[in-house]
């Protein structure tokens, strides 16, 4: 094993149009520390898949200790929006807590043929894609 001495760097005093070389590295730990503040404050995301193959997309949603009644899932154009509500089963004077989860689809989707099924706190939507327009064949007729 060989041990590396450290020497702490230089303090540099250079100052680009009233900035210092370090300015950078504080906004970049301010928004990381900012983003893991509201992740861990906020419970209302959750985790969810998307994926497809040649004939549909599907969205997995893991939404544990949620009732099938208070889920609603919507699709309007490429968004497809799922929307719950839950209260803790520990404390039942507490207010329900909100969840909810807009996804773009990637593909264009037949809205009127999305299902949904919920089993064992997971939400899987399936969306069929759009058929691919065919060619047909147009007979001719004479006159």
């Amino acid at each position: 094993m060989r041990y590396v001495r450290y020497t702490y760097p230089v303090a540099r005093t250079a100052y680009t149009a009233g900035r210092t070389v370090w300015d950078g590295l504080d906004h970049e730990v301010n928004r990381l520390f900012q983003t893991v503040a509201t992740s861990l404050g906020s419970n209302s995301a959750f985790p969810v898949d998307v994926y497809n193959d040649k004939e549909n997309v599907f969205v997995r949603a893991e939404l544990p200790g949620v009732d099938r009644e208070a889920l609603n899932v919507e699709i309007t154009d490429d968004q497809l929006t799922i929307s719950a509500s839950r209260k803790d089963p520990a404390n039942a004077d507490s207010t329900a807590e909100s969840l909810s989860r807009t996804i773009t689809v990637p593909e264009p989707v037949q809205g009127e043929k999305v299902t949904a099924v919920y089993q064992d706190g997971v939400l899987t939507v399936t969306l069929p894609k759009v058929e691919a327009v065919k060619p047909r064949k147009v007979s001719v007729t004479v006159n």
